[in-house]
């Protein structure tokens, strides 16, 4: 699957608040006397705009973004704005490959282990694997029962495109914020869990469907331009689906309201 930058960027205010709203929970300097982590990692980086803060937040620091988008981390590269950050690097590769290092203080992974079917299983690995003192923060967008997110199944489940998109949209791949506590308490970490639902006011005809074809609806997408090269069956299930989306989420004059839900989990080993 591939992903387009520019597209996941015309909201990158809205998409970045959540990952402020996380890295802001987590405490550093430690209260050990160490003023900066040895180490950072952004597991699923994107491209890289909020993986900079982290570089700016702790300068001496070096600063590893990791993601499995070519074109997200070429976006990166080409970034001036990050250019003027020696301690920024980027790495490709799949989150389910990486493994904690021994010096990997902080670890944040924002709106990316929802893609990952296995992060469940993968987490209490990270977890015992991470050293001590060290701090693990992730968010995970919960709104796969909104409106948006069930329209796109139940669409794709009722037409010409329905075997094309067999398996492709899942209904629920995240957990709630008791699960991920459990899992970070039953790892021995000091953590807490919650979620947020922000208002966001979107601008524009479409904005819903603009939001999610940067995200949320590009495996359906991706699957229908394989499964009909023409584009003819990807117009279709997107004008139906964009249909649908305006009576759900109606426009007003000052813009058209899209909840979304987040899901946050933070927590420092002992």
């Amino acid at each position: 699957m591939r992903w387009d930058p520019s597209r996941y960027a015309a909201f990158a205010d809205d998409r970045g608040r959540p990952f402020h709203d996380l890295v802001a929970q987590v405490a550093w300097p430690a209260d050990d006397g160490r003023e900066a982590p040895r180490r950072v990692v952004d597991l699923g980086c994107g491209p890289g705009s909020l993986t900079a803060t982290l570089a700016a937040r702790w300068p001496s620091s070096p600063v590893v973004g990791i993601d499995s988008s070519a074109e997200m981390l070429a976006s990166a590269a080409a970034d001036p704005a990050l250019a003027g950050l020696p301690n920024l690097s980027f790495e490709l590769g799949a989150i389910e490959d990486w493994t904690p290092g021994p010096t990997d203080d902080v670890v944040v992974t924002n709106a990316a282990l929802q893609w990952v079917r296995s992060h469940v299983e993968l987490l209490p690995r990270w977890l015992d694997a991470m050293p001590s003192g060290s701090w693990f923060a992730m968010q995970v967008p919960g709104n796969f029962g909104s409106p948006s997110h069930a329209l796109m199944r139940s669409i794709g489940a009722s037409g010409p495109w329905a075997s094309a998109l067999d398996g492709v949209l899942r209904e629920d791949p995240v957990l709630d914020p008791a699960g991920y506590l459990g899992i970070m308490l039953d790892a021995g970490f000091a953590a807490r869990a919650w979620e947020t639902t922000y208002a966001q006011l979107l601008p524009g005809e479409d904005p819903v469907l603009d939001w999610v074809r940067g995200t949320g609806l590009r495996p359906a997408l991706a699957a229908l331009d394989a499964a009909d090269p023409s584009g003819a069956l990807t117009a279709e299930y997107v004008e139906r689906y964009r249909v649908a989306l305006r009576e759900a989420y109606p426009a007003s004059a000052h813009g058209t309201v899209y909840p979304f839900r987040r899901v946050f989990a933070v927590g420092r080993k002992p």
